[in-house]
């Protein structure tokens, strides 16, 4: 028996690395029974007699996952998010955060296409850089894609670290990646006009072994919606709402209708951003008319 952690998923095969080799496998046959999906970045015991051929036997407890992408104990995420082309979307970009925050996977925010901006534009995403940094993310501007020193910042979050790229379609996660690692040469989408949104140019899941950790390039995608929490608990994934609730008069204040709440207070004297605040309440809707999911007796 041998340890290791699955490297790539790619159509019932497993490739799993372990001491520095990649041995190829398949799920042992009762995994289907019992509703195990292996992802990449598992930790898993196998057994293999050769590099091609070997089988996949348990899959350790993992530290967090994604359902989109399908991957499993990650340290940080780069969100990759576009200025222009496809258009900035606040909502969508804190719905991505909450996302990581729910799997206490630490965001990296990458702005693209900088050098497309105007004078305004340009002002606004300095603004929209200063508010994410004061709530404690880390944020990344890259002025092209030629930019080397935000190139070089971001590398260096890679050591020794499991990261996702991960971000809206088009906004340039392969683009990035081929940059840092030019010797990828991993396709890439043109943005349809349609729907303003790139074509999708990821098909498989799988590490990249960069600057001495792994990264792993992962599909578009472009809506987060199903949450598994409650909306009265989606307060504790926004930061700054957060490390400011203990001042609420209600120990359970949702920071919406509640008297002498801490946040609103806040956000009337501007140490809030209101775009966040209404993407909050936008998300908390849409968690409070979700219909709870009941489990079926058996």
């Amino acid at each position: 028996m041998s340890k290791g952690k699955v490297f790539q998923s790619l159509s019932g095969f497993y490739d799993i690395i372990s001491d520095g080799k990649i041995y190829r496998t398949r799920a042992r046959g009762n995994f289907r029974k019992r509703k195990i999906t292996p992802l990449v970045g598992d930790e898993v015991e196998f057994q293999s007699n050769s590099l091609t051929e070997g089988y996949l036997l348990k899959v350790f407890d993992r530290k967090n996952s994604l359902v989109r992408p399908p991957i499993a104990n990650i340290d940080q995420a780069v969100v990759v998010t576009s200025t222009i082309q496809p258009n900035f979307s606040s909502n969508l970009l804190d719905r991505q955060l909450v996302a990581l925050e729910i799997n206490n996977i630490k965001p990296i925010i990458y702005f693209t296409k900088i050098d497309l901006l105007d004078n305004d534009n340009l002002n606004y995403f300095n603004n929209i850089k200063s508010i994410y940094q004061n709530i404690g993310y880390n944020v990344i501007m890259s002025n092209g894609e030629n930019d080397i020193e935000s190139l070089k910042e971001l590398n260096e979050y890679f050591k020794n670290k499991v990261s996702v790229i991960m971000g809206q379609t088009g906004a340039g996660k392969s683009t990035l990646l081929n940059k840092i690692a030019p010797k990828l040469n991993l396709p890439t989408g043109e943005i349809s006009s349609s729907l303003n949104r790139g074509k999708h140019t990821t098909r498989k899941v799988s590490f990249l072994k960069m600057n001495g950790g792994l990264v792993a390039d992962t599909p578009g995608f472009s809506s987060y919606d199903n949450f598994d929490i409650r909306s009265d608990e989606l307060r504790n994934y926004f930061p700054e709402f957060k490390r400011n609730a203990d001042k609420c008069k209600f120990r359970g204040c949702v920071h919406i209708n509640e008297p002498k709440c801490e946040i609103k207070k806040l956000l009337d004297e501007n140490k809030l951003s209101h775009e966040r605040y209404n993407n909050y309440l936008q998300l908390y809707k849409i968690l409070k008319n979700k219909k709870p999911i009941y489990n079926k007796k058996k």
